[in-house]
């Protein structure tokens, strides 16, 4: 087995030779409709609709502002209660009407609370504080300012990119990737954004660089995106950066998973319940640090994002620069509309995307691709049948799981067995549900079973938290009782002592007056 320092020896030569990863899919990409017409901008919408809840979390956002109170664009609107989750800002100028629930964009489908701006036109910004000298600043004052300017993983986590990057600085981690590699159908969100801007993701890899104190960035996009290449290539050229690399991978899904995009660059494996800094690696979307240039070098928070339209059901698939908060259904106009027979609304795409009730919800930091599928594009529902136990789901399993095991330890409610086979390091890709004979839904298992061990995970904690409350609380008892009884016997002894005292005294003075009445006799 590698050591510790040849892993992270192994690591650094990231992007040399590729690797391959266990399993995987290759699938039609789906791609090329959606990046044929140049990168446009929804018109502001009338009424903005901004989610409390856009980040890796359970908690929403307190809201910073009132109903009838104006706001200018990226000012700040909502803030989350945990440290380092960011911000929330508006996406124009405008007048606060409500907090209220609101359909949002949620793989529940259920309402959630939401701050509903009356847009005004002026789109007039907030003042902006740009880091000037970002080059020569402490990595720390960067952290900050993406943490308070809202930046999240735009790769579909939204995880808080402060607390990703402030992690990696204090792990000296010693090379960044930026994951350019779309292996999801359809979506091309990122690829059209590399396209069109590589001047602002060789900026952000700068940023992110100095951020994370990293020496070496690697830049890895599909074989396939060879426009993409050359812009990036000749973007470098310009810029004269010798510490950026640009790496095309294999067209397989899911090699943009994290784990799976290290596993091609390097060879190495991320430790089960590890994290990629254990390598000395991090990884962040291009978006991701697109959005961290915005912020570092022009001071401008994460207000919008570009967002792929595609799928059969829709008129004219294209990518769209959409603010956050604007109503789905105004993309799909802006992409001439639906086709006839559209019969399903996906968030994300066809493999890890979920459906939309309607396109009311709101484009959120997470909306990387909205999905108009027709009734041909979706699978027959087929009835599910007992495993067989082909090994099919095995085979083909990115994260090296045994899914028909998990799938029984699941339905069977084996909790702790399903957490020893690794049901936490499922990246819920969809591969198994893919090549399953027996069509069960195993993804749909395996997100039941990760929301289970979360909420079991919480009660534990919670029940530890408890019983070390009660743990203490019984030793506080204890002592005070202890104490109380050592008073007690104090006090007893010194009344006894003082007892003895009194008596001492008392016989002597007895004496005494024995002792004088001896002599008034005698002198009689």
């Amino acid at each position: 087995m590698p050591t510790q320092v040849s892993k992270f020896a192994q690591a650094s030569a990231a992007g040399e030779r590729l690797h391959h990863f266990h399993g995987g899919l290759k699938l039609r990409h789906n791609k090329k409709v959606s990046c044929e017409a140049p990168l446009s901008r929804v018109p502001i919408s009338s009424r903005l609709y901004l989610p409390l809840l856009q980040h890796a979390g359970a908690d929403a956002a307190r809201p910073l502002v009132d109903p009838g109170q104006r706001v200018l664009k990226g000012q700040r609107v909502a803030a989350f209660p945990e440290t380092g989750s960011g911000f929330l800002h508006a996406p124009t100028s405008g007048e606060i009407l409500a907090v209220e629930d609101r359909p949002i964009s949620h793989p529940s489908g259920a309402e959630g609370p939401c701050l509903v701006i009356k847009t005004d036109g002026e789109d007039q910004w907030t003042t902006l504080q740009p880091i000037k000298d970002w080059e020569n600043s402490d990595p720390v004052l960067l952290h900050r300012q993406l943490d308070t300017h809202g930046i999240v993983g735009l790769g579909g986590a939204v995880f808080p990119t402060a607390i990703k990057v402030s992690g990696a600085h204090h792990e000296q981690v010693h090379t960044l990737i930026l994951n350019g590699a779309e292996c999801e159908p359809y979506i091309s969100c990122d690829e059209m954004l590399m396209r069109e801007q590589p001047e602002k993701i060789i900026a952000g890899a700068e940023v992110l660089r100095r951020a994370t104190g990293t020496n070496r960035v690697i830049i890895a996009i599909e074989d396939r995106m060879g426009a993409v290449e050359r812009v990036l290539s000749r973007a470098l050229r310009k810029s004269d950066n010798n510490q950026i690399d640009v790496v095309c991978v294999t067209k397989i899904y899911p090699e943009g998973g994290e784990r799976q995009l290290i596993q091609v660059l390097t060879g190495l494996e991320v430790p089960s319940g590890g994290y990629p800094r254990d390598l000395g690696l991090l990884v962040q979307n291009v978006a991701t640090a697109a959005a961290a240039a915005d912020a570092i070098i022009d001071g401008k928070p994460l207000i919008e994002r570009i967002v792929t339209v595609s799928g059969n059901g829709v008129k004219n698939p294209r990518n769209l620069v959409a603010l956050l908060g604007t109503p789905i259904h105004e993309l799909i106009e802006q992409c001439g509309g639906y086709e006839k027979d559209v019969s399903r609304l996906v968030l994300g795409g066809p493999m890890m995307g979920y459906a939309l009730p309607t396109d009311a919800a709101p484009v959120i930091k997470a909306a990387n691709c909205i999905l108009a599928l027709t009734s041909k594009d979706i699978r027959s529902p087929q009835e599910e049948m007992p495993c067989i136990r082909c090994g099919e789901c095995a085979r083909v399993c990115p994260a090296v799981l045994l899914p028909q095991q998990l799938h029984w330890q699941i339905t069977n409610e084996q909790w702790d067995a399903a957490a020893e086979y690794g049901l936490g390091d499922c990246i819920q890709c969809g591969c198994c549900d893919f090549v399953c004979p027996s069509h069960i839904p195993l993804t749909d298992w395996f997100r039941f079973g990760s929301g289970m061990l979360r909420t079991l995970a919480t009660e534990r904690t919670a029940s530890d938290r408890a019983r070390m409350r009660f743990d203490a609380r019984q030793q506080r008892l204890e002592k005070i009782k202890s104490d109380r009884q050592q008073k007690i016997a104090e006090k007893k002894h010194k009344l006894r002592e003082s007892a003895e005292a009194k008596k001492k005294v008392a016989e002597a003075l007895e004496r005494a007056g024995k002792s004088r009445n001896d002599q008034s006799d005698d002198s009689s």
